[in-house]
């Protein structure tokens, strides 16, 4: 690479970088925000959850969108979008201030993922290169995932949580200041129309399901607004769905998601990584409000595990090579359910349940690492390279979804039973206890069942393969 290509790729790499930092930096951070700011435990998780709706509902919007206007004009619009919005979270003064400031970084983030893919796949020729600048991209995304867990546990022990959004727009500032001088204008040549209503429908659909799932965490299930909110997502979504099919350039392809490969894959990916985040989620409500464990405490046992996790991101290609994509991707999954349903040995024992939180959680997200590679290697395969960019908005879409809508689904199921303990008159340390045990018990099943499966259709695929060569 010439040295301009050097100083791109860093550029390029240092946006995914604090995209991937602002995924983790808040969560050891909720409990110490939530006492803060004065928002209850089933509210928790849209410190999380608002940030993450929107990077996953306007994802594949914004990249079409890009290769309209602009890649680079996008880029640095994302940028800028995020940076204020981290101002706005870090001086948050209210909830409902809070909340408005990490959707507005998400919607930041769901302009700068797939544009600085895109600027990153223009600018290195397909080949060694561009192999090089992808393997380098996907280890500094685990690395600031890993470094998030971390960092955020110090700075909200040193400097308060508000630091952690503070950094995030020191970060990117310093990276909207240099962008300009290095990044080059680029396009798609056929300027592709934009699936307006497809993201208008996936996006309200989203929006409406985590709403009435979110309120219904704290609420109950009978209220009004959380059955219309969940029938007018479930409307919204069947919608997505029928606008799809009849669009020729529709957001998601139901026609790739024919193919037994790429529809099998994707339900791993939005499987393991739904499923995973919900882990971290509850295990650091687990670790501060049962076993009272600092923020700085409660960094340190996931930066063990994000260290792990990143090493076993490395040796996954290596796996697949031995075992193959499918055998990789089922044990992954079915190891990663395995190690979470240990969690539910948990105990209000600082001792024991500090080092059985630390060895499961780390185990399960090594394999938890192995479902990640080798599902995006199965749901690529197979496809010409034409639909090549479908298929990789799919296994995106997957991920960003997934992150979505686990926490709050199992948060939901958490803190109903948690609250029914302590209506009981169960204490608040023992009720907590045993709304996590229950999500992460759920957690442990869904795993399970979606690894059969996927071990069962793509076993399926592969015969079908054979019979019709």
């Amino acid at each position: 690479m010439t040295t301009r290509a050097k100083l791109i790729l860093l550029l390029l790499c240092a946006a995914q970088f604090i995209v991937a930092l602002d995924f983790s930096i808040l969560n050891v951070a909720l409990p110490v925000l939530g006492k803060d700011l004065g928002m209850g435990q089933a509210d928790l998780q849209w410190a999380v959850t608002a940030f993450a709706l929107p990077s996953g509902g306007f994802l594949l919007l914004f990249g079409r969108i890009a290769d309209l206007f602009g890649r680079r004009r996008l880029f640095l619009t994302g940028l800028a979008l995020f940076t204020a919005a981290s101002v706005l979270a870090a001086l948050a003064w209210e909830p409902a201030v809070l909340l408005v400031g990490r959707a507005l970084q998400g919607l930041g983030a769901a302009v700068i993922v797939p544009t600085g893919m895109s600027l990153l796949t223009t600018t290195f020729a397909e080949g060694p290169q561009r192999e090089r600048a992808l393997g380098i991209s996907g280890t500094l995304l685990s690395m600031g995932f890993t470094i998030g867990m971390v960092l955020g546990g110090v700075m909200t022990d040193v400097l308060g949580w508000r630091s952690t959004m503070a950094v995030l727009a020191v970060a990117g500032g310093a990276v909207l200041v240099v962008a300009p001088l290095l990044l080059t204008e680029s396009r798609h040549p056929s300027r592709p129309r934009i699936d307006v209503p497809g993201a208008v429908t996936v996006t309200g659909g989203l929006l409406s399901v985590i709403y009435a799932l979110s309120t219904a965490a704290e609420r109950g299930f009978g209220r009004p607004d959380v059955v219309a909110a969940l029938v007018v997502g479930l409307v919204l979504l069947a919608l997505f769905v029928v606008v799809e099919s009849r669009s020729d350039q529709p957001l998601v392809s139901l026609s790739m998601l024919r193919r037994r490969t790429v529809a099998w894959g994707n339900l791993a990916g939005l499987t393991t990584f739904s499923m995973m985040s919900t882990v971290i989620f509850l295990l650091t409500l687990y670790l501060q409000e049962v076993l009272r464990l600092s923020a700085f405490q409660t960094g340190l046992i996931f930066g063990v595990q994000g260290a792990v996790s990143t090493a076993s991101g490395v040796i996954a290609p290596k796996v697949i090579g031995r075992l193959g994509a499918r055998t990789t991707l089922v044990t992954g999954l079915a190891l990663q359910a395995a190690f979470t349903a240990a969690l539910l040995g948990l105990s209000p024992d600082a001792g024991s349940g500090m080092w059985l939180a630390l060895g499961a959680v780390t185990l399960g997200s090594l394999f938890h690492l192995w479902a990640i590679v080798s599902y995006g290697v199965i749901a690529t395969s197979g496809v010409p390279d034409a639909e090549q960019g479908l298929a990789t908005g799919l296994v995106t879409s997957s991920q960003q979804i997934g992150l979505t809508v686990g926490i709050p689904l199992l948060s939901a199921v958490a803190a109903a039973h948690s609250a029914a303990l302590r209506s009981d008159g169960a204490g608040f340390a023992d009720a907590t206890l045993g709304g996590i045990k229950l999500g992460l018990g759920v957690d442990a099943a869904v795993v399970a069942a979606v690894a059969a499966l996927v071990a069962l259709g793509l076993r399926t695929a592969r015969r079908g393969r054979a019979g019709r060569s």
